[in-house]
Order: structure tokens, then C-alpha cells, then sequence
């Protein structure tokens, strides 16, 4: 019932609007307590996190899965990032 809140709250974390971040921080604990919001904060960077292991590491997006995403990554200009040359 919170997705589009927590969406707010990760794009807030990755944004440079300190005030966005703010905002949604105050959202997620009103809506979501403080427990919530240490949980959220924690699934924002531990995704972050992972996703540069796997960038630094090289490892590859599986076939499956390229084939799979290829439309919506398309859709999100996500192959223009340069770490999409080495998957």
C-alpha cells in the first residue's frame, strides 16, 4: 500500500534535492514508523550496494534476463549507461 511512497523515498536517496529527501524521509516514518524507515533506508543501500559488486566485479546480465528486460530498458534509456557495454 506504501509503493508509491517508498519509490519517493529510494529516487529522494539517489537524487540531490535535499529538501525531496526530507520530505520523503518525514513521509516514510509518519506512514511507516521509525522501525520502517531504518528498513526502507536499509533496502535503498543494500541495492545500491549490490549493484556496484556486480558492476565492479563484471559480472553479466544473464541472456535470459537481457532478453527478458530488453523492452522496458529500452523504454528507460538504461543502455545508454556505459556499465550496459559490459554486460
Amino acid at each position: 500500500p506504501h509503493g508509491g511512497l517508498l519509490i519517493a523515498f529510494a529516487e529522494s536517496i539517489l537524487g540531490e534535492d535535499e529538501v525531496a529527501l526530507a520530505e520523503a524521509r518525514n513521509a516514510v516514518q509518519a506512514a511507516l514508523g521509525p522501525a520502517g524507515l531504518v528498513d526502507a533506508a536499509a533496502v535503498v543501500g543494500l541495492f545500491n550496494a549490490i549493484d556496484r559488486v556486480a558492476d565492479a566485479t563484471g559480472i553479466p546480465l544473464e541472456l535470459e534476463k537481457a532478453a527478458a528486460s530488453a523492452d522496458f530498458r529500452a523504454a528507460l534509456g538504461l543502455d545508454r549507461f556505459a556499465v550496459t557495454d559490459r554486460s
